[in-house]
């Protein structure tokens, strides 16, 4: 880049400017699935031993280094990269453990998930937290003694003293094949860990045992294929995806979506499915929209919420409303009001209450709970919002499809 062109923010001694292709959507560890913070923790450490090779070392070790193009992990920091000093350890060890590795095997080991602890803390899980979370038989697992309790006890030990630590190191010989060592011993390790998700749950075989007949998913497809293709949408979000169906259909008619469901399983399994694929238009996430992701950080603005990261241009709301209203308990005008707020078109279904699943979920409900859950309701909210284009009713009587533009 010709000096003229350099940013006036990049003041001092610089050496060039790199510029790279835009990641299309900001995402976060804690949206990330099991299999994503892998591939991402994979990539970190291929990245680190191609350094170390070159004599060079990443001095963080962060997720919030690697974005997703899809299904394919992108590492972004370039600044990472700086030259190894003799005699010094790999700084960014205890990071990766506790941002990575901790989080994999916290999923791995105890089927706990890790996304409430990212976005409860940036920094991660400390080596005493997972040694504390661990049972008596999980630290005969390998990795553990070596990762976590020799880790968590050393990390006590030396909590309260001063130590030069590097200078220690250097005293006594430290080189780089003792961190190219450990680097691939992680590298194994994070390769054996696995997590599968419940086979057995309602959500992740949803997409095969429903409610719908096979003529009712047949014209959900075409109502959901027909509002896509009025016109070509730089970005989608597919609230409530479950196994991606619909974010292939709208991804004929899309630069980008991003599929969105709050159920780490199924998404888990979109994720497979879209790496298998090497997709890189469909990006995966695990956000619960009835609690989803904060702004963290300092003053609220280093992590984003979804919105402020991106509108969409299209928004399908599929089989999710009754959840968001019931289980959740958001008055329909006030999710309405949300999805008005994106200034995005929409194709949202309604579920009426004689519906099996609105009937399952009322169950679980105080009577008289609920009572403005109807079709008359909505539609006159929907429409003090959004200047509806096209409405059809499937089959089957219990469920009604909406394709409605925002109101001027």
């Amino acid at each position: 880049m010709p000096a003229g062109e350099v940013p006036a923010e990049l003041a001092g001694q610089w050496a060039g400017v790199l510029r790279h292709a835009s990641i299309p959507f900001v995402s976060y560890p804690y949206e990330w699935t099991f299999g994503m913070l892998k591939d991402a923790a994979l990539l970190q450490l291929a990245l680190l031993q191609a350094a170390l090779e070159r004599d060079l070392i990443l001095k963080d070790s962060s997720p919030y280094n690697v974005q997703f193009r899809g299904a394919r992990p992108t590492f972004i920091d370039v600044g990472s990269f700086e030259a190894l000093r003799q005699g010094e350890p790999w700084i960014g060890y205890r990071q990766f453990c506790m941002l990575y590795l901790y989080p994999l095997m916290l999923r791995a080991f105890r089927d706990v998930p890790f996304q409430p602890w990212l976005r409860g803390s940036l920094d991660g899980i400390t080596p005493i937290e997972l040694r504390n979370l661990l049972r008596a038989r999980d630290l005969r697992r390998r990795g553990v003694l070596t990762h976590v309790v020799l880790h968590a006890r050393l990390e006590a030990k030396h909590a309260d003293r001063s130590r030069d630590v590097k200078r220690e190191l250097k005293q006594v010989g430290f080189r780089k094949e003792l961190i190219q060592a450990n680097v691939n011993k992680l590298h194994k390790l994070v390769s054996r860990l696995s997590w599968e998700p419940d086979a057995k749950a309602v959500w992740v075989t949803y997409g095969e045992d429903n409610s719908y007949t096979d003529d009712e998913s047949r014209q959900k497809a075409e109502f959901v294929a027909a509002a896509a293709s009025t016109r070509r949408w730089p970005r989608v979000w597919d609230l409530g995806c479950n196994d991606g169906r619909f974010s292939d259909i709208a991804s004929r008619h899309a630069d980008q979506v991003v599929a969105v469901d709050g159920d780490e399983g199924v998404v888990e399994m979109l994720y497979r499915r879209l790496r298998e694929d090497g997709r890189t238009d469909i990006l995966p996430l695990t956000v619960n929209l009835t609690d989803p992701s904060p702004d963290r950080g300092w003053r609220g603005r280093e992590r984003r919420t979804l919105e402020a990261r991106g509108t969409p241009d299209l928004v399908l709301c599929l089989a999710l409303i009754h959840h968001v209203a019931i289980t959740g308990n958001v008055p329909i005008p006030a999710f309405l009001d949300w999805l008005r707020s994106l200034d995005a078109a929409v194709v949202i279904e309604l579920p009426l209450p004689g519906d099996v699943m609105v009937r399952r979920l009322l169950s679980a409900k105080r009577e008289g709970l609920h009572t403005d859950y109807t079709r008359e309701h909505f539609e006159e909210s929907l429409r003090a919002r959004f200047s509806v284009e096209r409405t059809e009713e499937l089959a089957g009587g219990t469920r009604v499809l909406y394709f409605a533009q925002p109101s001027r």
